[in-house]
């Protein structure tokens, strides 16, 4: 199945006149996945295309492999002292770590924050949405920069739990 842009916009447009809150089309060659906000306006749009070589290779049949067992003499890694939560974007929008340019960002790496904190603005169709924290623990990460446009779903800051 092959989406023009024309065709693309005519179902988004059909999209945001129905009841319908999410629509996913996958075929060989693409997905997409369409959400709409509360306000009827769509609000993601994601496409994510398959490379012609993964599509068309074959499938080969393998005989199954006993799992390897690793040798004695080798030290088994350590297990990991504690998960990391990530704080993953709700949305499409543009990240702030503050409320204005001149104030204090909500948090930083190596702070501590509570659940219900507010860790960043997202700014999405000129509305300013605060992400409030749904982990406590301690900041460790923050892997996007200010006023950098973001994804849903994308990972904006992973957090040490208490």
């Amino acid at each position: 199945m092959n989406l023009s842009f024309d065709e693309l916009r005519e179902l988004i447009t059909t999209l945001s006149q129905t009841d319908i809150a999410e629509l996913t089309l996958k075929s060989d060659a693409f997905e997409l996945t369409v959400r709409k906000g509360e306000t009827g306006t769509v609000t993601s749009i994601s496409q994510v295309a398959v490379s012609p070589a993964v599509v068309q290779t074959p499938v080969a049949t393998a005989t199954p492999i006993a799992p390897a067992v690793p040798p004695a003499s080798e030290p088994s890694p350590p297990p990991l002292e504690q998960k990391l939560e990530e704080i993953k974007s709700p949305m499409v929008g543009t990240f702030y770590c503050a409320p204005t340019p001149d104030e204090a960002p909500f948090t930083k790496v190596g702070a501590r924050i509570e659940v219900g904190d507010t860790v960043c603005i997202i700014e999405a169709m000129k509305l300013m949405n605060e992400l409030e924290a749904e982990v406590s623990g301690e900041v460790v990460e923050i892997l996007v920069e200010n006023a950098q446009p973001i994804e849903f779903g994308q990972v904006l800051m992973r957090v040490k739990p208490n």
